[in-house]
């Protein structure tokens, strides 16, 4: 009997590599720094508000969701039909490349950076054209802006940037925009904005107000700590925002997702105590790894970047060992989340034992 018919191309799709989970182990406390997790856990009441909407799950959820997106318009300063849902920015994402690129078409985006970039767009039937960053490992505008044909449909500018935590100044993005076209799709991916704090970046809001062709793509994962809960939100012109709830999952934004995301953005002062934190624990891990003679470039996200090579591999497994599992590129570097003091501390351990061992 003949196997089912599927497409061709999906045996070669890349695979999408979330995070792993420590092994269990009884000698010693595991922790898991490899997905760009919020280590505090959800508050009070957060976890009450998820408990209330528990009972009402036997009914859709408002397939709208008109409540959160009437909360996301205030507190932007936006009108309601500039708002679109997706269950998290993974999957804004692929209804951007969705609505705007057809088989053929290209998808520019700088690499490394965040893998589903690529899946989307060859499941779409599109072409990717991956721009290598510089360097000190910021997005290559000038060559993005140069990679651009009649062809391309869609850029992704992810900042700060995933894996590599850089992210594109205000000037340097006013520039880029004002040498693409303007009917280009460009995709200010700021899913770890809230950790920036710094005036020179860009606010993605405000430039998304200013160019019909920019859209801003934000997620409660990551500083409001909803990881579990999949929800994102995307800011564009009304008829790109329009184009994003069309290709959306329906129902795709559960009611008890809703419902944190309304209560998590009235309690952002509590949540971004927190997020303070984080930016100076991380600020603490990346001067700690330099002082022990580790060579680093800035990071405005949740997570430090290090770029190892061919010692990425070798380096994961030294952490693995101590119980701490951090997110290899092989042949490129690690990506380590900013985490508990206690996992930042005996992350550090590991880096300064292999840095001695290197010697």
């Amino acid at each position: 009997m003949p196997a089912p018919r599927l497409r061709a191309d999906i045996a070669s799709l890349p695979a999408y590599k979330a995070g792993q989970r420590p092994a269990e182990r009884t000698d010693i406390v595991t922790y898991k720094i490899s997905s760009n997790e919020n280590p505090y856990p959800p508050l009070p009441r957060v976890k009450a508000a998820i408990a209330d909407a528990a009972s009402s799950i036997h009914r859709y959820p408002d397939p709208f969701n008109r409540r959160l997106v009437s909360a996301l318009a205030r507190k932007f300063d936006v009108s309601e039909d500039r708002i679109a849902l997706g269950t998290g920015s993974v999957s804004l994402v692929g209804q951007v490349i969705m609505s705007a690129a057809s088989a053929g078409d290209q998808v520019i985006y700088a690499w490394r950076s965040f893998e589903s970039y690529p899946i989307w767009t060859q499941m779409a039937g599109a072409v990717s054209v991956k721009v290598p960053l510089l360097p000190d490992e910021r997005h290559d505008l000038d060559a993005m802006a140069a990679a651009v044909n009649e062809r391309t449909r869609v850029i992704f500018i992810c900042s700060p940037n995933n894996p590599t935590g850089q992210a594109v100044t205000a000037a340097e993005l006013d520039a880029f925009l004002e040498r693409v076209p303007s009917d280009l799709v460009v995709v200010l991916d700021e899913a770890y904005a809230e950790f920036i704090g710094d005036e020179d970046i860009h606010d993605g809001v405000s430039v998304a107000t200013r160019h019909d062709n920019v859209v801003v793509l934000r997620t409660f994962s990551k500083a409001y700590g909803l990881a579990g809960l999949r929800v994102g939100f995307a800011i564009a012109h009304p008829d790109v925002a329009e184009a994003l709830r069309k290709t959306a999952l329906p129902f795709g934004v559960s009611s008890i997702a809703e419902e944190a995301a309304l209560v998590s953005l009235e309690a952002e002062d509590e949540l971004f105590e927190r997020v303070h934190a984080l930016v100076n624990e991380r600020r603490r891990v990346a001067g700690a790894l330099q002082e022990q003679g580790w060579e680093l470039h800035p990071s405005y996200a949740n997570f430090v970047w290090m770029r190892l090579g061919d010692r990425a591999t070798d380096f994961a497994a030294a952490c693995e060992e101590q119980g701490i599992t951090v997110r290899a590129f092989p042949g490129e570097g690690v990506r380590v989340t900013v985490a508990e003091t206690e996992a930042n501390d005996r992350f550090l351990e590991v880096a300064h034992a292999f840095r001695m061992a290197l010697r």
